[in-house]
């Protein structure tokens, strides 16, 4: 008996409002529960429940999402992962003071300046960060959803059956019992 398995060799893409965000082909399965297991952890010490956002205080939601980022930004090619994660400085009129990838340092540097704030350059809404979450989740986490597509011809076919099909296979007329049950 022989099965071929197929691996995925073009990227992934998420076409999020006409802007593509390419994710790798393929992860080996410890890199993506490493990922996930740190998200996880992230999400378990800011005391974020990513199914109930409503009660959460509002700087612990910042620093869940931002794990959030930083786990699909693992996953991407990083061109897209650059794109994803950059986190502006803005004054109040909206310029760009300076540009980061590191919250910690975006805080720093924002604390240093009247009226400053951080926002993420490619803003997102939280239901789209969360769809995009659970998404790459199936993806490489083992879904259904993340084999690669083969033709029919891949599939194993099916057991021949032994033997004749017996009276449980064709219950008798006027019968609605199937013997064997």
């Amino acid at each position: 008996m022989r099965k071929s398995f197929a691996l995925h060799s073009e990227p992934h893409v998420a076409d999020v409002g006409g802007t593509e965000l390419l994710f790798q082909a393929e992860i080996f399965g410890d890199e993506f529960m490493d990922a996930y297991a740190e998200l996880r952890e992230a999400q378990k010490k800011q005391g974020v429940d990513l199914d109930n956002l409503a009660e959460g205080d509002p700087g612990e939601l910042r620093r869940t999402m931002r794990s959030v980022r930083l786990f699909l930004a693992r996953q991407m090619l990083p061109e897209s992962a650059e794109r994803f994660t950059t986190l502006d400085v803005i004054d109040a009129s909206g310029q760009v003071l300076e540009s980061f990838t590191d919250l910690d340092e975006a805080e720093e540097f924002a604390e240093g300046h009247d009226g400053a704030r951080i926002v993420d350059r490619f803003r997102l809404p939280t239901r789209v960060m969360v769809e995009l979450l659970e998404w790459v989740v199936e993806l490489y986490g083992g879904g259904a959803g993340s084999r690669p597509t083969t033709s029919s011809s891949g599939s194993a076919t099916a057991s021949r059956r032994a033997g004749k099909p017996g009276p449980a296979a064709s219950p008798s007329k006027g019968s609605t019992r199937t013997r064997g049950r």
